[in-house]
């Protein structure tokens, strides 16, 4: 048997097989390969100090600390946390440092309006944490870094002062030496102006948006080089600022900031600089001032109207990953994919089309244009929400939107992707429920709060937010109190508040019912339950639903089985409601109740498909 001479076709077959079973256990080889993902951390440093003003801030009675911090009043009107989420990022950065994952993305608004005082501080706090701890950090940018593609001059009114009064802290000296009797004097200052891309990019080099000799591989949308052609001295040419801009019109060219990285064998990084800064007026020649320029919070719709040699580069991008076999993960501050559990157009009926951050939703063309251009992992931000979205073209390419939340905002946590081969992947939400020395500003805030009432201010926060046993409660709280003086006063239907907002629980289940005809044993079932219809109102309802929107699925647990199951309830109720509002709104809650998987799951992209893990 030994001695048989086997026929070469045979031989052939076992070769081919032989080397088949060689790629299919190379392709479900184990990587493991962690990154983290912390999005919109809008990092102030709290302790920097306005050095060319000579203005170290207000002391701190219980540290003996100056800090320079906006109002609590600024805070609960905004959908941001300005002071507290510093603590919460050392948190975050500490607890990724504890799990041992050496590389963190930073999808955007990495800092609050590019704000030179507090770019610097962010800077500091990753170098550390490099230098300490061999960490690589890639960041691209957002709306809030840079506001402008140009620096220009800018300040904010409502630091904190002395005797809980605002401080204005400014770059511009027009006319701000100018005071007015009872307020304090402008801070003038070049620290907080907004910076540009020129300066960010400058003193954000070392993550990401340059290449470094730490990189396998780097490349722009805009670099000629190859892959196997390859050198840190052709990169470092290709990453001349001057070398990576796009023409907006005719006269005027603009940064783009996107780059791809291979920071460890086989895994690709694609940060997608997204900004769009549409001109407000037709430019008639060279210009650098900002104010002939939007925002870009708009996001990937305006990037089909002025920046598609992304797509093309994406496409390009994604086809060497294939032949190279690489790992291709991409990440921007702006969602690809619609963010609302598939309820924006009822949410358009009850709300109206410029309301809910609505005209922040990615048409559906977005979503078609990049899945079929070869995006299927993307992780984003913005929003300061939990959510993951999927979206499966005409072409059947699939794509998995990964929200990130906010370190800032209500749930606060980060991602954690596992690459475990190179077409499965675990995706975990780490909450951040204890931030160390979270509470150190609280007694600032008590200043503030005896002054506004002192003056009998109206509107004054609620003064609860201080008793928060944890930086989770904390951002509860922020959440509440920015329904109550904020989302419902602008976005709702003053008809509909007065109509529901009050009412318990019991009271709208009942007005339901009347307009039904229920049988007996349905009536009896409902009596059971109406008790626990009386312990909460419409508010709260509505305020479950900002959980809900912002969390998802980490809000489950806050609002409770019980109260969940009642929601249910009554939208079922409402879908058949004589009030067209009423049976909107029941869609818009019902549809935020059943999203996908957000908190811990596993996407397959052979299979095309997303599964929960359970606790």
């Amino acid at each position: 048997m030994l001695g048989m001479k086997l026929p070469s076709r045979f031989l052939f077959v076992v070769l081919l097989f032989m080397i088949l079973s060689c790629d299919v256990k190379k392709e479900k080889q184990s990587l493991e390969v962690k990154i983290a993902f912390i999005a919109d951390a809008h990092f102030q440093d709290i302790y920097a100090h306005f050095e060319d003003a000579n203005y170290k801030g207000i002391e701190n009675p219980e540290t003996g600390d100056f800090v320079n911090i906006r109002t609590m009043s600024a805070q609960l009107q905004s959908t941001r946390i300005f002071n507290e989420n510093y603590f919460a990022f050392i948190e975050a950065l500490d607890d990724i440092v504890a799990k041992g994952i050496k590389f963190v993305a930073l999808p955007g608004d990495f800092s609050d309006d590019g704000q030179p005082i507090h770019v610097r501080g962010l800077r500091k706090i990753l170098k550390q944490y490099a230098d300490d701890y061999g960490i690589l950090f890639f960041a691209t940018t957002g709306n809030h870094d840079p506001v402008k593609p140009f620096a220009h001059d800018a300040g904010k009114t409502d630091f904190l002062g002395v005797g809980g009064k605002e401080q204005m802290i400014t770059s511009v000296t027009n006319n701000s030496n100018d005071s007015v009797a009872g307020q304090l004097m402008p801070i003038i200052t070049n620290g907080i102006k907004k910076w540009g891309y020129k300066d960010i990019l400058n003193e954000m080099s070392a993550f990401g948006f340059y290449p470094q000799k730490e990189y396998v591989y780097w490349e722009t949308p805009f670099s000629t080089y190859s892959y196997a052609d390859y050198t840190l001295d052709e990169a470092k040419k290709a990453s001349v600022l001057e070398n990576r801009t796009y023409f907006i019109d005719k006269y005027n060219q603009h940064p783009d900031a996107s780059y791809l990285v291979e920071p460890i064998d086989g895994v690709w990084l694609m940060a997608i600089d997204a900004n769009v800064y549409l001109p407000k007026k037709e430019l008639t020649n060279i210009t650098e001032n900002a104010n002939n320029f939007e925002g870009a919070s708009v996001g990937y719709n305006n990037v089909l109207l002025q920046k598609r040699h992304l797509i093309d580069w994406v496409k390009r991008v994604s086809d060497k990953a294939k032949n190279l076999n690489k790992v291709l993960i991409a990440f921007s501050h702006y969602p690809l994919v619609d963010f609302n559990d598939g309820a924006s157009n009822e949410m358009m009926q009850f709300f109206g089309s410029n309301k809910m951050q609505l005209h922040r939703v990615p048409k559906e063309e977005v979503a078609e244009v990049f899945s079929d251009a070869g995006i299927q992992v993307h992780f984003g931000g913005h929003m300061h929400i939990n959510d993951t979205g999927v979206y499966k073209s005409a072409k059947g390419n699939s794509l998995f939107n990964i929200q990130t939340p906010s370190l800032a905002a209500y749930a606060p946590a980060y991602k954690v992707l596992t690459i475990q081969t190179k077409t499965n992947f675990d995706i975990e939400t780490v909450v951040i429920e204890k931030a160390k020395n979270f509470k150190t500003l609280f007694s600032l805030y008590e200043q503030e709060h005896d002054y506004l009432k002192s003056i009998t201010a109206t509107h004054i926060w609620n003064k609860d937010i201080l008793s928060s046993e944890n930086y989770r409660k904390f951002t509860k709280w922020h959440l509440k109190e920015l329904v109550r003086l904020r989302f419902l006063p602008d976005d709702w239907s003053q008809e509909f508040v007065d109509d529901f907002i009050q009412k318990t629980g019991e009271e709208l289940l009942l007005e339901q019912l009347e307009q039904q005809e229920i049988n007996s044993a349905v009536l009896d079932s409902v009596n059971l339950m109406k008790a626990d219809f009386k312990t909460w109102t419409g508010f709260d309802m509505v305020y479950d639903f900002y959980r809900l929107r912002s969390a998802d699925e980490l809000a489950f647990t806050d609002i409770g089985d019980a109260r969940l199951q009642q929601y249910k309830v009554l939208c079922n109720q409402m879908l058949t409601s004589k009030k067209e509002a009423y049976r909107n709104w029941a869609i818009i809650l019902d549809k935020s109740l059943n999203g996908k998987p957000a908190d811990h799951f596993k996407i397959d992209l052979i299979e095309g498909s997303i599964e929960r893990v359970l606790p």
